[in-house]
C-alpha cells in the first residue's frame, strides 16, 4: 500500500538535518539509516519526481538519483516504484 502522508512515519524523523545532507563516505551512514525504512520507496519517489537535488532520499545520494533522472528523465517515479513493488508483492 503506497503511503500518502510518509513523511511522519519516516525512519529519519528523528535525525538531525546535518546526518542526512552530507557528502562523500559520510552518506553511506545516511544510508544506512534508510536501509530499515518502512517508507522508503515513498520518499525515493518524492526526490525523484520534484527533483531534489540535495541529501540522501530513499537511500540513495543525488548523484545516484541523477543517474536515475537521466535514464528516464520523463518518468512518474511514484508510478514507476509503485508498480514494482505491487510486482514484487505478487512474486511472493
Amino acid at each position: 500500500m503506497w503511503e500518502q502522508d510518509w513523511a511522519a512515519r519516516a525512519a529519519c524523523t528523528s535525525a538531525r538535518p546535518d546526518e542526512l545532507f552530507v557528502r562523500g563516505a559520510e552518506q553511506n551512514k545516511a544510508k544506512q539509516l534508510c536501509a530499515t525504512c518502512p517508507v522508503r520507496t515513498e520518499c525515493l519517489a518524492e526526490a525523484l519526481d520534484n527533483q531534489i537535488e540535495w541529501g540522501v532520499w530513499g537511500g540513495m545520494t543525488e548523484r545516484e538519483r541523477r543517474a536515475l533522472l537521466r535514464r528516464r528523465p520523463n518518468a512518474s517515479w511514484r508510478a514507476v516504484l509503485e508498480a514494482a513493488r505491487t510486482k514484487e508483492k505478487a512474486a511472493v
